[in-house]
């Protein structure tokens, strides 16, 4: 399954504990997160949020005070794991000259994995069109 999914992201302090204390409060809030990612910036650290309802996210994001980036799109990709499981996708991505900025993947166990891509603003709707996203 290939879906279009809403990010965020925030910039924090990069101390530890910061991402921490953000998701143990998205956690009471009753915050369902699709994928997170934190990594280093500079002097800050950027944590990078797909929440499953965008909008209660926002919502609560705002209560906590954090300053959340404007919403942005990425594709999330959910599928059976197996040799070469992203070829296809990529594949179709390249022979329309669609550059992926950014992935990341993971296995899921029994036998499932994920990924999570970005492209560039300007090819989000090609890129939904050609691969059928949701």
């Amino acid at each position: 399954m290939l879906r279009k999914v809403g990010y965020f992201s925030v910039e924090t302090p990069h101390t530890a504990g910061q991402g921490l204390r953000i998701l143990a409060a998205l956690r009471k809030a009753g915050i369902d997160l699709l994928a997170y990612s934190g990594f280093p910036d500079g002097r800050q650290a950027k944590l990078v949020f797909v929440p499953a309802q965008p909008g209660r996210f926002a919502v609560v994001a705002r209560k906590l005070k954090l300053k959340l980036s404007p919403k942005k799109i990425a594709f999330l990709l959910e599928g059976n794991d197996k040799v070469g499981a992203l070829t296809s996708t990529l594949g179709k991505l390249a022979k329309a000259k669609i550059n992926v900025t950014a992935l990341t993947a993971v296995v899921a166990g029994k036998k499932r994995f994920g990924a999570i891509f970005w492209v560039k603003p300007i090819n989000v709707a090609k890129a939904a069109k050609l691969l059928r996203a949701k």
